[in-house]
């Protein structure tokens, strides 16, 4: 019970931690150039943008519990059971950052999930 719920805390805060990054990557804007006058004015940006620092402390929480979980569940159920991150991940983009997904990219989900439940299995 307590694996599964880890499992669960691992893979919405990742998710919630690349949506938020994304989101405020976005709010930042394009990265266009190396000079090191612009990149210091942009990690300045980064650096106080709400979402990009939720996302740092929401996959944060994901990394600790990925170590946390490892420490008496197998690696071998660990990283595919987490690896529904992907399906979570691409409704966030859908949802969250209003994304269009096209059918290609649903099919893939799909068969993350199918792989997923395949690997998941005693």
């Amino acid at each position: 019970m307590i694996t599964a719920l880890m499992v669960v805390v691992i893979v919405l805060s990742n998710a919630a931690g690349d949506v938020l990054i994304t989101r405020g990557m976005k709010q930042v804007g394009e990265v266009a150039t190396l000079r090191p006058m612009e990149l210091l004015r942009i990690a300045g940006h980064v650096l106080v943008n709400r979402n990009f620092l939720l996302g740092v402390l929401s996959l944060t929480v994901s990394f600790f519990s990925f170590l946390a979980i490892l420490t008496w569940a197998d690696l071998s159920f660990v990283v595919p059971a987490t690896s529904i991150v992907y399906v979570v991940s691409i409704l966030g983009a859908r949802f969250f950052l209003k994304e269009q997904i096209n059918g290609l990219r649903w099919t893939g989900t799909i068969l993350v999930c199918l792989g997923v439940a395949l690997v998941c299995m005693p």
